[in-house]
């Protein structure tokens, strides 16, 4: 599904990316791990498109198809989603109509009709029971007010109504409670399926305790320096990051 091959990136004109090899197979929970600079939110920005960064060596391959020239929301529409470490507030725009507008926009840039209301409205309610969502919930404004662990749970309710073939949790860990955290790993496992694949970036091991990952890989200085099965996990949890120094 995807594969990255000798991927270099810059930005500002410092080369942060500096030679990544990753092949991630459809049906398969990658866990990408790493000390603060080491290149996690780098990576997961260039396989998204980021505009900020510049590849200046390698390829990002989707599906046999070069992403290299494609605007992140051609990217998008391709089925690639990207859960952001820290979720933007849009007010006056409420989730359902958010999440709407992101359906139709790609069934239109795939050459298909609008999603007939009674059918979007079908799936809203479908997906909000799976992930046990309040429907109130869903007429709030996008993450206007949202704690923590609400915005992450509304990137999940998203990442479930888009159904992407590829998703990239960023961080999605960051600053929750346990509970939030079940919640927004139960949603995960609940979608995965034979013909999707998610790679989870995080500093901890102790997401990787709800959501078991196939492979671990580590990430330092630009490189993969380390891949393993869900033990490396608890080995880096364990020893830290300067063992593989």
């Amino acid at each position: 599904m995807l594969e990255i091959k000798n991927l270099h990136a810059n930005i500002d004109d410092k080369e942060i990316l500096k030679g990544i090899n990753l092949s991630v197979k459809a049906g398969e929970v990658h866990a990408i791990m790493g000390p603060n600079g080491s290149g996690k939110s780098t990576l997961s920005s260039v396989i998204a498109g980021k505009e900020d960064y510049e590849v200046t060596e390698g390829q990002v391959i989707l599906n046999g198809e070069d992403l290299d020239d494609m605007a992140p929301e051609d990217r998008a529409h391709k089925g690639i989603f990207l859960s952001f470490q820290y979720p933007i507030e849009i007010p006056g725009v409420s989730v359902t109509n958010f999440i709407k507008t992101a359906i139709n926009e790609t069934r239109k840039a795939n050459g298909l009709n609008e999603l007939p209301a009674k059918d979007m409205l079908q799936k809203i309610k479908k997906t909000a029971e799976l992930l046990e969502i309040d429907r109130k919930f869903l007429s709030r404004s996008l993450n206007e007010g949202f704690s923590g662990g609400e915005k992450k749970r509304n990137e999940i309710f998203q990442m479930a109504m888009l159904e992407p073939k590829l998703a990239i949790l960023d961080e999605t860990d960051s600053g929750l409670d346990i509970d939030a955290l079940k919640v927004v790993a139960n949603g995960v496992n609940k979608l995965k399926s034979k013909d999707n694949a998610v790679i989870l970036i995080t500093h901890y091991q102790r997401l990787l305790e709800y959501i078991v990952p196939d492979f671990v890989h580590v990430l330092h200085d630009g490189k993969i320096v380390k891949s393993g099965g869900k033990e490396l996990a608890l080995e880096l949890e364990e020893k830290g990051y300067d063992w593989l120094k």
